[in-house]
């Protein structure tokens, strides 16, 4: 297992390029979470969800995302509240205080998960959740040292010497763990080191001598790892240089951006996320619109921001939009949750920039799908995670895509305004590129290969840099 001694120390990218080495090497590997929170999730071919993370875990190890790879999944609703998604599908939604008492009642379903993977691979390499010196969490953890012992699994420490006081981060963990926890933790590594490795020996030697655990290896900042989808809406940066503008205004819930990573990828493409206190700039030719696990109190926040009259300047000028599933809700006339699904009850007016109307239902649709630009029937594959569904004059004379058969998304009648629930589309490359050509840009082929291409190089960097031979020999058996 996998712990860091911080929040986003690259515990993530670490085990998927464990994933990969290990894979290289020949074993049959799973990753594993045992309690993630992010509204960046992936849809399995169990039909469930999971932390976008996992499946690129997944991927890595080459296995397909399963839901027992992630069984307890939070997704934050709001500053207090968050869905809480188990074993792929929703259980119930939960305040902070209220999901302490609900996680006895989870430890079981996550070991019956971890099991049935260890059971049908070589090797699982866990990773974490935040850091086990929050030992305020310990009771009742489920995500850290709580599994790691009940699991009976060793652990590795990972800090990261990129925000500074890693010798602090790690035997800081040590002094505050109790002597239980800190015994399953057999070695450590730094992670983000830029410059001459050699001059942290010492540093190795002294947190080795404090804590009594193997030194594994100092990793250099992995400067490929932007190519990669991020899962943490804090990871996702602004990629500038490309001559087509794409702004993506940040939204408080943001959830499956990893549909801007293709878009990123482009050469000829600066994508750039506008963050709240900022107008959407006026150069843009696109504005999209991306998801969210909160779409009326986002849609709130879009309209302090001010950013629905900067909307509809960028459509005076002849700019392009572009919604995407919680963001093509808020380009309709209206959005209703009767039930409360997502917040308080209620309807509100949507940016009015499509005919259609939607309303959210505690059906939750849910699947990997195949599905057809109807222009020309170009095929594409992705996924759809969403409650709402949504109706009107917009979706019935101009839906824009085919999914298995049923007409999806939805056009104004001057072509500037899209809209659809479908996640993934940037990432096939006839898609992408013919979505491009209308913007008058060449689009790059190969984005799938270029990933796959990004996990050798890591699984590499981390052969050159960890001593992979000794973290593999610790690795216990179930």
């Amino acid at each position: 297992m996998i712990q860091g001694a911080g929040s986003n120390v690259g515990k993530s990218m670490i085990v998927a390029g464990l994933a990969r080495a290990a894979r290289r090497r020949g074993l049959s590997v799973a990753p594993f979470k045992p309690q993630n929170m992010s509204n960046n999730a992936a849809v399995t071919e169990d039909g469930g969800e999971i932390g976008r993370a996992q499946a690129l875990q997944a991927r890595a190890a080459g296995v397909p995302p399963h839901s027992d790879m992630n069984p307890v999944l939070l997704k934050p609703e709001s500053e207090t509240g968050a869905q809480v998604v188990v074993q792929g599908q929703r259980l119930t939604t939960a305040r902070a205080r209220d999901y302490a008492a609900l996680k006895p009642q989870l430890l079981p379903r996550v070991l019956q998960s971890f099991r049935r993977l260890a059971a049908a691979h070589d090797l699982v390499i866990v990773e974490g959740a935040g850091s086990p010196a929050e030992v305020n969490l310990r009771s009742g953890d489920i995500a850290n040292m709580g599994f790691a012992l009940a699991a009976g699994v060793p652990v590795v420490l990972l800090g990261d010497i990129d925000r500074g006081g890693v010798i602090a981060q790690l035997v800081g963990s040590h002094a505050v763990l109790d002597a239980d926890d800190a015994a399953l933790i057999r070695g450590f590594a730094v992670n983000k080191f830029r410059g001459d490795a050699s001059l942290f020996a010492e540093g190795m030697r002294f947190i080795a001598g404090r804590t009594g655990w193997a030194p594994l290896g100092i990793v250099p900042h992995f400067a490929e790892a932007w190519r990669l989808p991020a899962e943490d809406a804090a990871e996702i940066v602004s990629r500038p240089g490309g001559a087509l503008k794409i702004a993506v205004p940040r939204l408080n819930r943001i959830a499956n951006f990893d549909d801007l990573d293709p878009l990123s990828a482009e050469p000829g493409i600066s994508v750039t996320m506008i963050e709240p206190g900022r107008p959407l700039p006026g150069d843009a030719d696109l504005v999209l619109i991306p998801g969210s696990k909160s779409t009326i109190a986002d849609l709130a926040a879009f309209r302090a921001e001010g950013w629905d009259i900067d909307l509809r300047a960028h459509l005076r000028r002849g700019g392009r939009v572009m919604g995407i599933c919680g963001g093509y809700q808020m380009l309709g006339r209206s959005i209703a949750d009767p039930e409360g699904i997502e917040g308080p009850p209620g309807r509100v007016e949507g940016l009015g920039l499509l005919d259609v109307e939607t309303v959210m239902r505690p059906e939750k649709r849910l699947g990997l799908v195949a599905a057809r630009l109807r222009a020309d029937g170009t095929p594409l594959r992705g996924y759809e995670i969403h409650i709402g569904r949504t109706t009107g004059p917009d979706h019935a004379a101009r839906a824009w895509l085919d999914i298995e058969g049923r007409p999806e998304g939805a056009a104004s009648a001057d072509g500037l305004v899209h809209g659809c629930y479908l996640h993934g589309l940037f990432s096939e490359d006839a898609f992408r590129a013919a979505f491009l050509a209308e913007l008058g840009v060449v689009s790059r082929p190969g984005y799938d290969d270029a990933v796959e291409t990004t996990l050798d190089a890591l699984a590499a960097h981390l052969e050159r840099h960890l001593d992979i031979d000794r973290l593999l020999a610790l690795a216990a058996p179930v």
